[in-house]
C-alpha cells in the first residue's frame, strides 16, 4: 500500500502539535476498507495483503512519508473552559492531495495514549468505531460535509468501559483539515497572538484563499466559516440529526460535520430531542444547535480580536458585527432547505410561518420526522403520477399521525400553497426525491448492528452501510430499514466512546 503523503500542518511551529507514534495493538485484524474514499486520495492498494492494511490502518507500521503527531487545541465542554485538550486518543497521520485537488487528513482515532489524554486509555472499543464509521458515510451520502471513513480494524485487545472490558478498534477518519475553534482558543488563552495570525494564515491558505484577496482577511475567514456552518447545521437539523456535544474543540473550521460520539438521528420529531447520555440540561437538542453554532463561532472570533485590529475596541466591534449576521445566514439555509423538503420552492412570503407550524404539527403529533417526508414525497408524486403509491402514503401518513383531521386540514393548505408558484410538478418531485431521504441511521438498526458485532457478525454492519450509501432510493428488499423502532427497540440515551 502506497500512500502520497503531502504534509503541510507540520511545517507549524512545534507548538500546534506533539510529534508521536501511534502505540502498537496486539493482533490487528481489518474490519473494512473504503476502497473508493482511498482512490480519491490517490492511495494505491494494488496488491494489498489484508495483513499490511490491518498493520497500517491499527498504527502498528507507519507509512513512508508519514509524520505522525498529536494536534493541541482547547475547548469550551458544555460551556466549561477546558485550557488543553488536544488529541488525546488519536494520531494524525500525514494530508494527501487527491485525484480531485482536495487536501484531506489521514487521523488514527483510538492509536493510543498521547500527551493531552488526560488520565484516558487513548483507546476506542468496537461500537463507537462501527458507529461513526456508519454515520460519517451515511452522512456523505446525503450529501452533508462530513469527516469520512477510511478503514476499521479490531485490535486483539480489549478496552474497559463502564459496561466492562470490551473488544479494542482503531478507526481512521478522513478530513480536510482537523483544525477546530479551539485550536484558535488554544493559542489565544496563551496570549500567543504570532501563533494565532500563524494559524490564521495558515487555515486561509488551505480552507479559504479568497479571504486573503479581501481588505480585512481575518473578518473575511469568519464570515467564511461562518457561512459553512450554518449551512452545515440547517442540513443536520432538515435529516433530523442531533451532534450530541457541539463543544467549541468539535467544531471544524473546514465545516465538515467532526467527532461522531454521542450522535444520532430523531425517530419521532421533537425540538427538544436530545439523546447523548451526558447532556442532561439539553444543551445540545435539536432546536438548540443553531443557537450553540452562534455561540461556538463568537468563541471564534473573540480568539480573533489580537489580529482583527490593533485598537481593542475596534477588533471588538468588528468581531461583534461580523458574528451579529449569523441569524440572518442560518435563517436562509434553514428555511430554504425546509420548504425543499415541503416543496415550497421558490419560498414566498409566509412560507417560513408555514413551516414552523408544520413542524409544531409533526412535534405535538408525535411523527416520526424521517417517514413523513418520505411519504410527503409519495404524495408529491401521487399528483403527477397515476397509481396507487400516492393513496399508499397518504395511508401511511395518516398511520403516523394522532390527530387524523388535523393532518387533512394540514394537507389542504399544503396543497393550495403548491399552487401558488410557477414550480412544475416534475420539479417539485425531483427536488423533493433528492433532499427527503428514505433511509437514515436509525439508533435501534446502529445498536442491533454493534451487538452483532460483538459477536463476531458483521454482515449487518455490511448491510447497513450497502442500504445507506444510496439513501434517496426505495430499496424493497431492504423496507425494514425504512421502518422506526418498536417500543422496545427505542434507544433513549447514546453514549461517547471514551
Amino acid at each position: 500500500m502506497k500512500i502520497p503523503f503531502d504534509n503541510s500542518y507540520t511545517a507549524l511551529p512545534d507548538q500546534f502539535y506533539t510529534r508521536l507514534d501511534p502505540k502498537p495493538v496486539a493482533t490487528p485484524k481489518l474490519i473494512k476498507v473504503n476502497t473508493a474514499l482511498a482512490e480519491l486520495m490517490g492511495i494505491d492498494l494494488t496488491d494489498l495483503e489484508t495483513t499490511e492494511a490491518a498493520e497500517v490502518f491499527a498504527g502498528n507500521t507507519i507509512p513512508d512519508g508519514a509524520t505522525p503527531l498529536a494536534m493541541v487545541y482547547a475547548g469550551h465542554q458544555f460551556g466549561g473552559w477546558s485550557p488543553r485538550l488536544g488529541d488525546g486518543r488519536a494520531i494524525l497521520l500525514g494530508e494527501t492531495v487527491g485525484t480531485d485537488g482536495i487536501r484531506r487528513d489521514i487521523h488514527l482515532k483510538g492509536s493510543g495514549r498521547t500527551p493531552y489524554s488526560r488520565g484516558g486509555d487513548g483507546r476506542a472499543w468496537l461500537g463507537p468505531v462501527l458507529r461513526e464509521y456508519i454515520v460519517s458515510e451515511a452522512m456523505a451520502a446525503l450529501g452533508i460535509p462530513t469527516t469520512r471513513a477510511l478503514a476499521a480494524v479490531e485490535t486483539g485487545e480489549k478496552v474497559l468501559r463502564e459496561q466492562g472490558p470490551l473488544p479494542g478498534a482503531v478507526f481512521t477518519r478522513v478530513a480536510q483539515s482537523h483544525i477546530r475553534v479551539g485550536t484558535f482558543q488554544y493559542h489565544y488563552a496563551r496570549g500567543d497572538k504570532e501563533a494565532s495570525k500563524t494559524l490564521a494564515d495558515y487555515v486561509i491558505a488551505r480552507h479559504y484563499p479568497e479571504a486573503a484577496k479581501a481588505d480585512q482577511p481575518y473578518r473575511a475567514l469568519i464570515e467564511a466559516v461562518m457561512d459553512k456552518q450554518a449551512r452545515l447545521i440547517a442540513r443536520w437539523m432538515q435529516v433530523g440529526f442531533i451532534h450530541g456535544v457541539m463543544n467549541t474543540d468539535n467544531m471544524s473550521i473546514a465545516g465538515e460535520t467532526i467527532d461522531f460520539g454521542p450522535c444520532a438521528f430523531m425517530d419521532t420529531f421533537h425540538p427538544g430531542t436530545v439523546f447523548s447520555s451526558i447532556d442532561h440540561a439539553g444543551r445540545y437538542a435539536w432546536g438548540k444547535q443553531p443557537s450553540i453554532a452562534h455561540w461556538n463561532l463568537s468563541q471564534l472570533a473573540q480568539s480573533l480580536l489580537p489580529i482583527l485590529h490593533e485598537d481593542p475596541d475596534i477588533a471588538v466591534g468588528i468581531g461583534q458585527e461580523t458574528i451579529d449576521g449569523f441569524q440572518e445566514i442560518f435563517s436562509t439555509y434553514y428555511f430554504e432547505g425546509f420548504g425543499e423538503k415541503f416543496g415550497l420552492f421558490p419560498l414566498q412570503e409566509g412560507d417560513p410561518d408555514f413551516i414552523g407550524d408544520s413542524l409544531k404539527l409533526l412535534s405535538d403529533n408525535e411523527v416520526d420526522f424521517t417517514l413523513f417526508f418520505r411519504h410527503l414525497t409519495g404524495i408529491a408524486r401521487s399528483l403527477l403520477e397515476d397509481g396507487d403509491k400516492g393513496e399508499n402514503s397518504l395511508e401511511v401518513l395518516r398511520g403516523l399521525f394522532k390527530e387524523h383531521e388535523a393532518l387533512d386540514n394540514w394537507l389542504e393548505d399544503w396543497r393550495k400553497r403548491l399552487t401558488q408558484d410557477k414550480t412544475t410538478p416534475e420539479e417539485r418531485l425531483e427536488k423533493m426525491k433528492t433532499v427527503n431521504p428514505v433511509f437514515i441511521p436509525r439508533n435501534h438498526q446502529i445498536e442491533a448492528m454493534i451487538q452483532a458485532a460483538v459477536t463476531g457478525d458483521f454482515a449487518p454492519f455490511e448491510r447497513l452501510l450497502s442500504v445507506l450509501s444510496n439513501p434517496y432510493s426505495e430499496q424493497p428488499e431492504h423496507a425494514d430499514l425504512e421502518l422506526p423502532p418498536k417500543p422496545e427497540e427505542i434507544v433513549h440515551a447514546t453514549f461517547c466512546g471514551t
